[in-house]
């Protein structure tokens, strides 16, 4: 049997490609990964003005020459104009879904994954609460069951930390560090948890470091960086996760376990889609803010890319059946 080939096409950028290769990966088709960037000028305008037929990749475009895929998956501004371009030359033979908001009408794709906060509207969008991401059950318990060894000194409840930083919203400050710091000894005093924090390269050297200073003598799994990142480990292993609110993929991602999520607040330089995503996540009940305390509940864990993926089938049966 034939097997069907989907291209996945962003431009390289972690987020988009987390989001793409999830989508792709849960729909179980052989993947390739095409990483592009337009050539001069059409990087610097929206796809919305591109005329039609033209790839915007100049000498490049032999990136995405060959027989046309089944599916498309592209995520970021960058990928929709080269990959409604590889649409049109599959005279109908790809299917193309994008992730994330297009900026140009979502009638010219076959789905539109959009984050609900964006508002975008369609009868061919769905409308996804948080983003779209790699992180399944299975992965979890692999990394959760090689892990263990190397979190067998730590004491339960276990707590996973996951640290952000500055974006173009938020700043992570040392007044930020001090008060997850005064949280985080909490927990560890009156509940006896054990602490696994991971940072991120937003997090920069000297918050990390502010943070380790605060917390030392801590039952911890501090990640310093070398090696393979614990992140999954740390995920699957967590009783309780705590977040910074900068990340829409860690939101998700952490609100994928059915663990209760517990979300940092950092300080914000203005309002932003970030506010209406962490209000959804409050008000179905799966997250609450972070305040040093260790409380339990439940709900059914947020599992956007599962139920993407089902309506993607659903939609790529249909038009097959035509």
């Amino acid at each position: 049997m034939t097997s069907r080939i989907a291209w996945v096409i962003t431009d390289g950028k972690a987020g988009h490609v987390t989001q793409a290769m999830g989508l792709a990966e849960a729909i179980g088709f052989d993947i390739v990964e095409k990483v592009i960037l337009p050539a001069i000028p059409w990087r610097w305008l929206p796809a919305a003005f591109w005329p039609r037929g033209v790839s915007g990749l100049g000498d490049n475009a032999d990136a995405l020459s060959g027989p046309a895929p089944d599916l498309i998956v592209s995520c970021g501004r960058h990928a929709v104009g080269p990959a409604l371009w590889v649409k049109s030359r599959s005279k109908g033979r790809s299917f193309h879904v994008h992730v994330e908001h297009p900026r140009v009408d979502p009638r010219r794709f076959d789905l539109v994954a959009s984050p609900r906060h964006d508002g975008l509207e369609g009868p061919n969008v769905v409308p996804v609460l948080g983003s779209l991401h790699r992180v399944t059950p299975q992965k979890l318990a692999a990394a959760a069951a090689k892990l263990s060894p190397a979190l067998a000194h730590l004491p339960q409840p276990r707590v996973a930390v996951l640290l952000g930083g500055n974006n173009s919203v938020y700043r992570l400050t040392g007044a930020v560090i001090d008060r997850l710091a005064d949280g985080l000894r909490r927990l560890a005093r009156d509940h006896g948890a054990g602490l696994m924090v991971t940072a991120s390269r937003r997090t920069g050297t000297a918050m990390e470091a502010r943070l380790r200073d605060r917390l030392a003598g801590l039952p911890i799994e501090f990640w310093d960086g070398a090696g393979d990142n614990p992140y999954l480990g740390f995920l699957g292993s967590a009783d309780a996760i705590v977040v910074t609110c900068d990340s829409v993929n860690m939101a998700s991602e952490a609100c994928s376990t059915g663990a209760p999520v517990y979300v940092v607040d950092l300080e914000s330089r203005r309002d932003s889609k970030f506010d209406a995503f962490h209000r959804s996540l409050a008000d179905a009940g799966i997250t609450r803010p972070f305040d040093g305390t260790l409380d339990r509940w439940t709900y059914e864990a947020l599992d956007e890319t599962a139920r993407v993926a089902a309506e993607l089938r659903r939609r790529m049966e249909h038009a097959k059946r035509g």
